[in-house]
């Protein structure tokens, strides 16, 4: 198992020394948007960090909608076409489709037509995902981030309804504890995981409050999982806390 934490290219160094294996960095500082020119200088930089990017979180921009009756798909298929290389390119395995104000469902727009939109997004990314060699994770957020997919088990129904290899779900901790989401649907979906986010009370550092940590880790266990574990949090003092937050998931998960 590995563990990473979500971070910019100035936190790289930081992390590698607190011990994290890798960095989970955002898709949109690849400026999908910008031309290879603009990307060069940033690549060069992702590769030369000391330890690797072998995930990616914050997928879209808030203004590229995917829900609603102002949709442009075609620009999110242009968006992607480039995103997903790109990721590649700098090592990630896994990107994370969290982006809770670009699936955000407008108000008074029916649901079921919000769910079908985002399932041809995803149908469209599993193409792209495929051809680059990673694997969509669909992330779960609580209510007060997005108003669509707020469990593991909706991000699930969402999979099986694009039911495309590449896409799969991710469970984070913090999500799952603020929505009071039982720990045990882990096990209960864990053919469909692929990542893993972890924090703690407040959203802080592991180790810092009081989250069940002894049942999510027995939960993981129970469905093999061997996978990428990244801490999502709030930090407060990050060159301080990233070192005990890795030693602490180490031994938590530890056989």
């Amino acid at each position: 198992m590995l563990f990473g934490c979500c971070g910019s290219l100035e936190q790289a160094e930081a992390a590698h020394t607190a011990g994290f294996d890798f960095l989970e960095a955002t898709v949109v500082s690849l400026i999908p948007e910008a031309d290879e020119t603009a990307f060069a200088p940033i690549l060069e930089r992702y590769r030369a960090l000391p330890l690797p990017v072998r995930a990616c979180n914050v997928f879209l921009p808030g203004d590229l909608k995917l829900t609603g009756p102002a949709v442009d798909l075609a620009r999110a298929r242009r968006y992607v076409e480039t995103a997903l290389p790109r990721a590649r390119q700098i090592g990630a395995e896994v990107v994370v489709f969290g982006s809770g104000v670009a699936r955000m469902i407008p108000d008074g727009f029916p649901r079921d037509e919000a769910l079908a939109q985002l399932a041809a997004f995803l149908d469209m990314v599993a193409d792209v995902a495929s051809a680059a060699g990673v694997t969509i994770a669909i992330e779960p957020l609580n209510r007060k981030e997005s108003n669509v997919i707020n469990s593991v088990a909706e991000g699930v129904a969402l999979a099986q309804r694009v039911n495309r290899a590449p896409i799969r779900v991710l469970a984070d901790f913090y999500h799952m504890d603020e929505e009071g989401e039982p720990l045990s649907e882990i096990s209960r979906h864990g053919e469909w995981l692929a990542h893993i986010h972890v924090a703690d009370t407040g959203r802080l550092a592991p180790g810092t409050g009081g989250y069940p940590y002894a049942t999510f880790v027995e939960e993981l266990r129970r469905i093999g999982y061997g996978g990428m574990v990244s801490v999502e949090c709030r930090w407060r003092d990050f060159a301080a806390e990233a070192g005990p937050a890795a030693a602490f998931l180490q031994r938590v998960f530890a056989p």
